[in-house]
């Protein structure tokens, strides 16, 4: 302590009894520190450590004691050493230090200078981090579990945004929707199949909402639409770093992400061979690793998956594993295209002229030429086909009412005419002529949408032609 120090030192405890304190009770107010202390002399060489610093730091002083700070740091008791650095740079010092026990402490090294300048002791200050490093590790968890949640929420949101009730009347239809309410109940693997557009994505919501996993996430992935190089990325996640471009934090892949929940795994049949085989470990073990991870992680996950391919034929032609087919087939729910539940055709047609009214703000209404037109179409992209053709005429119609000539002419008026009984074979000509009665009939209604106009047009009254159109259709008039 310098003379100035020691003039301060006496003046600020003039008359105090600090002065009278015995080397014992400095010793056993410096062993009963807090903080770790460690005294070195001019040398490094270590003359002292309190019990503080054995506890912090996980070292034992009979390791320490007597020993040089550049014999420790060399055989590795330490990673650097205050002490050092402060007799290269004759100034306070604060680093991080980890030890052999794998502690790590944040140290303070200050010089203790003779009259000369010179450095005759170094005293090191030594506070726990580690605690605080597994605070920071914890916090870090937390966020990635928050995220999580998050991004769950937010699929959620996203999948209800897109979700609305099932429309079906046909009895075939109500025997799927009764068939998937029965497997909803119980915990197993569905294979949902059928053509494009029939509406598989709305059985699998179906099941999941029936089902005891309904509180939790509903995921979709079109195994179709991801790219061969993200794909296993995408379901699996990485750790960050795993490729060049990832997110420096790695990714949750949606497996993880609907953890507890539902993953509906639409188009299986794209997924690529090497996929496959990790698909079927995620079903038969539960559990996946991240790209570039080696840790691996238990998820509990309900598979719904669909396909409008031919799986078994897949599997013939080894483009499908066959282990992973009979993994997905416990339960397969086949949804018959909309030609063969021609039942849902017109409530279908009343439900999306109902939620297109609403989106662009009209008020419109279709004819019943047009419904049966709509009725003997073949629909070869059923319900998603159905529904955007609704939207076109809606858009597009000049009129409050959509008539038949309104409908697209490639799609459906040519089908309505290869479909109609008109001119087939075998006819009689009574039969053909009622016909062609029931066509123009129902043309001329369309055209002037009430009775007596349609009626003026073809020359008849309006009983007359309320009376023959009750014998073709049982089916209430358009009035104005």
């Amino acid at each position: 302590m310098s003379d100035k120090e020691l003039l301060e030192f006496d003046n600020l405890y003039k008359g105090k009894k600090v002065m009278d304190l015995t080397m014992k009770q400095l010793y056993q107010i410096i062993e009963n520190s807090y903080d770790g202390m460690y005294i070195t002399d001019g040398d490094a060489n270590t003359l002292f450590l309190n019990k503080s610093y054995e506890k912090i730091t996980g070292m034992k002083r009979n390791d320490m004691i007597g020993k040089n700070m550049r014999y420790l740091v060399e055989n590795k008791y330490l990673s650097q050493s205050g002490t050092l650095l402060v007799l290269e740079s004759k100034k306070n010092v604060t680093i991080e230090q980890k030890f052999k026990t794998g502690k790590t402490v944040l140290v303070s090294s200050s010089p203790v200078f003779n009259d000369n300048g010179e450095i005759t002791l170094v005293v090191t200050n030594v506070r726990n981090v580690t605690e605080l490093y597994e605070l920071k590790e914890q916090v870090k968890k937390n966020m990635e579990l928050t995220e999580k949640y998050y991004s769950q929420l937010e699929g959620i949101r996203q999948q209800l945004l897109k979700f609305s009730d099932i429309i079906a009347k046909d009895e075939k239809m109500l025997n799927t929707l009764e068939m998937a309410k029965k497997v909803a109940k119980v915990d197993t693997t569905v294979l949902l199949l059928g053509e494009t557009g029939v509406g598989k994505e709305k059985i699998a919501k179906y099941i999941h909402k029936n089902s005891m996993r309904n509180n939790k996430s509903f995921i979709k992935i079109d195994c179709g639409s991801i790219p061969r190089n993200l794909i296993e990325s995408e379901l699996f996640g990485y750790e960050k770093g795993a490729f060049t471009g990832a997110n420096k934090e790695g990714k949750i892949g949606l497996f993880e992400l609907a953890d507890g929940g539902s993953i509906f795994l639409d188009e299986i049949g794209e997924l690529p061979l090497d996929m496959q085989v990790k698909l079927l470990r995620v079903l038969q073990e539960g559990e996946i690793k991240r790209v570039g991870g080696t840790e691996v992680i238990r998820i509990d996950v309900r598979v719904i998956a669909a396909t409008n391919r031919n799986l078994k034929d897949m599997v013939e032609k080894k483009t499908f594993r066959e282990d992973l087919y009979y993994r997905l087939n416990v339960v397969p729910i086949k949804i018959l295209p909309l030609r063969e539940r021609k039942d849902d055709i017109e409530p279908l047609i009343e439900h999306f002229l109902c939620v297109f009214n609403k989106k662009y703000n009209f008020n419109k209404i279709i004819t019943p030429a047009a419904i049966d037109s709509l009725k003997k179409y073949k629909w070869p992209g059923n319900v998603r086909e159905l529904k955007n053709i609704i939207e076109r005429v809606i858009i597009m119609s000049s009129g409050n009412k959509i008539l038949r000539s309104d409908l697209p002419i490639k799609e459906v008026w040519d089908s309505d005419a290869s479909n109609s009984n008109m001119w087939k074979d075998n006819l009689t000509l009574k039969e053909a002529v009622e016909n062609l009665e029931e066509s123009i009939i129902e043309s001329s209604l369309e055209k002037h949408g009430n009775v007596r106009d349609a009626a003026k047009e073809l020359g008849i009254n309006a009983s007359t032609l309320v009376r023959k159109r009750k014998k073709y259709k049982n089916k209430p008039v358009l009035q104005k």
